[in-house]
């Protein structure tokens, strides 16, 4: 296989589980070389990322279900096939309408590192078992900071 080729098949990589969803890192930032990191999110309806900035670019390709997604100022919804590129230092969060499944590819790469220390090993590839009490927001918040991602609070909080 040629040097730095990433193979990856459904069921394969790491996995974690935060926020009631499930994230899979189909290509790492170490993978890629720094290039990209690639990532399969399965997010339950209501669930979803607080408001964020990133210090890079991150495209959202809707796999299945549908969600709404606050770029700036603006409010877009998607379905499948959906795509949306949101350029670096742009304010956005996602909050799914129903059970979405999307690819979320960011460049540069790194931010698989943010899921693996901010969330746990997924013991299978579903939905983790629903939170008896709300997410720490705030140590959220600052393991982002770590990796580039000025997270807020949720609007209302």
């Amino acid at each position: 296989m040629a040097k730095n080729t990433v193979v990856r098949h459904s069921g394969e990589g790491k996995a974690f589980w935060m926020l009631d969803s499930l994230y899979e890192i189909k290509a790492s930032g170490e993978e890629t070389n720094g290039a990209m990191t690639i990532m399969e999110m399965t997010v339950p309806e209501g669930m979803g990322p607080p408001p964020h900035i990133h210090s890079g670019t991150e495209t959202i390709y809707v796999v299945e279900g549908t969600l709404r997604l606050h770029i700036g100022d603006e409010v877009f919804d998607g379905g499948p096939g959906s795509l949306f590129h949101i350029p670096e230092g742009t304010l956005e969060r996602f909050e799914p309408t129903s059970t979405v499944r999307l690819v979320v590819t960011y460049t540069p790469g790194g931010l698989d590192k943010f899921f693996a220390e901010a969330g746990e090993p997924a013991q299978r590839r579903e939905l983790p078992p629903k939170l008896d009490s709300p997410p720490d927001i705030d140590r959220f918040i600052e393991i982002a900071k770590r990796y580039g991602v000025d997270m807020r609070p949720m609007p209302g909080s």
